[in-house]
């Protein structure tokens, strides 16, 4: 015979797969951007600014060494975000939602290459500057093909894969209204503007930092910063893509007991 059970006084409703889902995928897309954005723009400065001068001068290794920690930590992240939001989204568009997938693997690849040439401007510094017979020019040049290998990196990895995963991921989420649709309207204008001006970078006819840069990758900027923090506070709006995800919470108060 069916009975019930009081539930032990502060005791909370378990929290459905669904929204550990969306908790997760959102803390791991603000990861990004905590990981992401200081060290292009604070710990790489140095090395990025005048690469001869870190090499035979006063470099800041600890700077490039936390920096690439940092960056790591950003590639890990985007790999993670695709891969929880994976079993979700597939219900919408199976190849769409592998294609998420692949898409953040290949910019976490071509992040990693980005750190490797800055961590070997290091191992130029610490191995080579100043030993006996070490030709200083050289050191120099190598120090500039090795940024140059990660300002490509930077503008073939953070800066045409974002305009890819906004086509795929905001795809997928304004056809499910998983979020809000403005949310995913940011990243599918954003995604050609910096498409465009990415291309037009590798031909020549803009610098990576520009005006047109910036204006390019502010509607990408708010777009996966607004998915993130909607994820994280509000979980997924409810969606037919989710109703077999959900746990059965019981009814407040009691448990069902055979």
């Amino acid at each position: 015979m069916a009975t019930t059970m009081r539930l032990t006084a502060g005791k909370r409703v378990p929290m459905d797969r669904t929204r550990k889902t969306a908790l997760v995928a959102g803390g791991l897309y603000l990861v990004t951007f905590i990981a992401g954005i200081p060290p292009a723009l604070v710990l790489y400065s140095d090395v990025l600014n005048n690469p001869a001068a870190f090499i035979l001068g006063s470099g800041n290794d600890t700077a490039v060494l936390w920096g690439g920690l940092l960056e790591l930590i950003n590639a890990l992240a985007c790999i993670g975000t695709a891969v929880v939001l994976f079993p979700v989204v597939k219900r919408q568009n199976e190849a769409a939602a592998l294609g998420f997938v692949t898409s953040r693997m290949f910019e976490a690849a071509v992040i990693a290459i980005g750190i490797v040439s800055l961590l070997s401007v290091v191992t130029l510094r610490q191995d080579l500057a100043g030993a006996p017979g070490t030709d200083a020019a050289a050191l120099a040049t190598t120090g500039h093909a090795l940024v140059a290998a990660y300002d490509w990196a930077l503008l073939l990895g953070p800066g045409v894969m974002p305009a890819v995963n906004a086509l795929l991921l905001g795809y997928l989420m304004y056809r499910s209204g998983l979020v809000p649709r403005p949310i995913p309207v940011m990243g599918l204008i954003g995604a050609p503007l910096l498409l465009a001006s990415s291309i037009t970078t590798l031909f020549g006819h803009n610098d990576q930092v520009s005006v047109l840069s910036v204006i390019a990758v502010i509607p990408i900027f708010f777009w996966e910063l607004s998915l993130g923090v909607y994820m994280l506070v509000k979980g997924f709006k409810p969606s037919p893509l989710t109703a077999t995800t959900v746990t059965p919470a019981p009814v407040p108060g009691t448990v069902p007991a055979a």
